[in-house]
């Protein structure tokens, strides 16, 4: 087999003829940036071959490429065939790199009810006038305490083989921990000495990219300590669809391995961070998309991408941590938030546990965007919920210059509506590398406030301005000129590229109005928009509502919610009622299949405008359009 040498780790691995570069680099370890899923769509995951023989279609996918970098042998690294031993460089920018991980989430008022509890106790050992049993004499001390009562509680075989060394050994003076688990309560732990100040739950994000986690406190709910990174799956596929096919290759095992090392890894993090012992993390609960969370626990997720797309289990699942993999204490628990449907996931639910929108008699919206979307509409007595591909050009895929929230992305943009001259700022505030989703919002919402683009995204040529130019196939607005830059090249957004964002921007928009259609409700009805996750937690809201990425409302009833799936985890960690909350939740969302919804395809082309082919949806926008028209025959 050819032999692949990777630059500049000289990282050595061998791989079948035939193969992808990416397929070696993944098998090598490295972590490739493949927006697009390996498609050749996205451009991100450009290779230097170095030496040796490949197959690659250089007249397909020449525009990714100057002349000068396809003369030094750059190629995307998804559609070049090994056909003999290569060396070959990865540059920085093909890496999956540093990337601004939401953590954080506006805080909300929490109960502190866990399922978890310490008892410490003073127990008199046994004589022969008193010959109660251990296990007996234990379980009446607990309910002494104010615990539950003595026949109520199940100790576990491996709880009790601990019982009789631990009671003799501490002087009869021990702690005991106590989880109120489906179908009654049990005894996880028995340990010398008072520990009731050692008692610690986990809260996990488990997301397509990237793991949260925060490590809370059983006894007052104060947030002892946080961690996140990416989760390890990427490793073998971005999105979704490539890990289940991960999977049906036989790959189910590798994939739920890692998922366990990526939340170990965040939980360690945030352990050290706080200086505890992770055995005193007592229940572990898990918000993650339903694919996600059937990986982890090991179930086959094949089937949720065939027809008719169901899923094993949609119901909340519990077992022990231990038992899947995790690093806590030897008994403690795990909860994996309940699921809608094969698209409507626990991470969803969490959203709106966290929005509170289930609790109120207000219409609400909520929206989380990736790669895929998810909106749910209601209130506490009814909801409907969707979900679909945005594509990734919201994340920067399919964009030319697009790229991932890593440093040098620029995030923020602004036009001087005379002069045409950008203003941006970058993460980290380094040179610019690229656009990351909020700048792209940013950009194309100034491009149709300047009236340098149509409604249907068309660049106007006919303004005499350098900026506005003829690219090689298509013309192009031009961000940051090259001196400006970490890369040394033009950073532009063509009309290809605008015509992708409005593509997938009408994708959420006509989800929108078609659960709208399916309540009988106008946009004047919706009392709040809820933005959940990274990407909305950064795009501005006004220009979300100008290029009609959500309806029009008034900017202020437009509400992040930040990390929503870890802070609705965070509540289900902290109020042991809000897991029944959850479940009631879940069952009464009713999941409407966009595919099979006739209204929806209309919905979609009248979205594939700015904002929208009927502009009375957008009254302010409309207004601010004539605005432009104006200032720009003036000028």
């Amino acid at each position: 087999m050819p032999t692949v040498t990777f630059l500049p780790s000289f990282r050595k691995t061998e791989v079948p003829k035939g193969s992808t570069i990416l397929e070696a680099a993944q098998k090598a370890g490295f972590h490739m940036n493949v927006v697009c899923g390996g498609q050749g769509k996205c451009g991100k995951c450009s290779v230097m071959v170095r030496s040796g023989e490949i197959d690659f279609d250089r007249e397909k996918y020449g525009d990714f490429y100057t002349d000068e970098e396809a003369s030094q042998g750059f190629c995307l690294s998804c559609q070049t065939r090994i056909n003999g031993d290569l060396r070959v460089l990865i540059p920085e920018g093909s890496l999956v790199q540093e990337q601004q991980i939401l953590v954080d989430s506006p805080g909300v008022p929490l109960e502190i009810n866990p399922a978890v509890w310490k008892y410490a106790l003073t127990l008199s050992p046994p004589t022969l006038d008193d010959q109660s049993p251990d296990l007996t004499r234990l379980l009446w001390g607990i309910e002494k305490s104010g615990g539950p009562k003595e026949g109520s509680i199940y100790a576990p075989l491996e709880v009790i083989r601990e019982i009789p060394k631990v009671l003799r050994e501490s002087g009869w003076r021990i702690t005991a921990t106590v989880a109120l688990v489906p179908g009654g309560y049990r005894m996880i732990n028995v340990e010398k000495g008072d520990t009731t100040s050692h008692s610690y739950g986990a809260a996990v994000d488990l997301g397509t990219t990237t793991v949260v986690v925060y490590i809370r406190s059983l006894i007052d709910g104060s947030i002892v300590g946080t961690g996140s990174n990416y989760n390890r799956q990427i490793s073998c596929g971005e999105d979704i669809l490539s890990r289940v096919n991960y999977a049906k290759r036989g790959g189910l095992e590798k994939l739920q391995a890692l998922a366990v090392e990526s939340i170990n890894a965040a939980l360690t993090a945030a352990s050290n961070s706080a200086g505890i012992d992770r055995d005193d993390v007592y229940e572990v609960v898990v918000a993650g998309n339903t694919i996600m969370t059937h990986i982890l626990m090991g179930i086959d997720p094949a089937y949720m991408i065939e027809e008719p797309y169901v899923p094993v289990v949609r119901r909340y699942l519990t077992t022990a941590a231990r038992r899947v993999g995790l690093v806590v204490g030897k008994n403690s628990g795990l909860f994996i938030f309940p699921a809608v449907s094969d698209f409507i996931g626990g991470d969803i639910i969490a959203d709106i546990l966290a929005s509170g929108m289930a609790e109120s008699n207000d219409i609400s919206l909520l929206i989380d965007i990736g790669t895929n979307f998810e909106v749910v509409l209601g209130n506490r007595d009814w909801m409907f919920a969707c979900a679909g591909a945005a594509g990734p050009a919201l994340e920067g895929g399919e964009v030319l210059f697009g790229m991932r929230a890593n440093p040098g992305a620029i995030e923020q943009v602004s036009l001087d509506l005379r002069t045409l001259k950008p203003s941006f700022r970058t993460i980290r505030n380094q040179r610019p590398r690229g656009l990351c989703g909020s700048g792209l919002i940013d950009l194309l919402a100034e491009l149709l406030r300047s009236c340098i683009i149509d409604r249907t995204g068309r660049i106007n040529t006919a303004i005499a301005h350098e900026r506005i130019r003829q690219g090689r196939q298509v013309p192009e607005f031009v961000v940051a000129w090259k001196e400006e830059t970490a890369i040394g090249k033009d950073i532009v957004i063509t009309e290809n590229d605008i015509k992708a964002l409005i593509m997938s921007k009408a994708s959420i928009l006509a989800a929108c109005q078609t659960l709208m259609n399916q309540a009988g409700i106008g946009r004047e009805e919706i009392a709040r928009i809820y933005f959940s996750g990274a990407f909305g937690n950064y795009i501005n809201k006004d220009h979300a509502i100008t290029i009609g990425l959500i309806p029009e409302i008034p900017v202020e009833r437009v509400t992040t919610i930040g990390n929503g799936a870890i802070a609705g985890a965070n509540i289900a960690l902290l109020n042991r009622r809000k897991k029944r909350v959850i479940d009631e939740i879940a069952r009464k969302i009713a999941y409407i299949e966009l595919n099979a919804d006739p209204t929806f395809m209309d919905e979609y082309t009248g979205s594939c405008f700015l904002p929208h082919t009927d502009l009375s949806l957008f009254p302010g926008v409309e207004k601010m359009l004539d605005q432009c028209r104006i200032l720009r025959e003036q000028s």
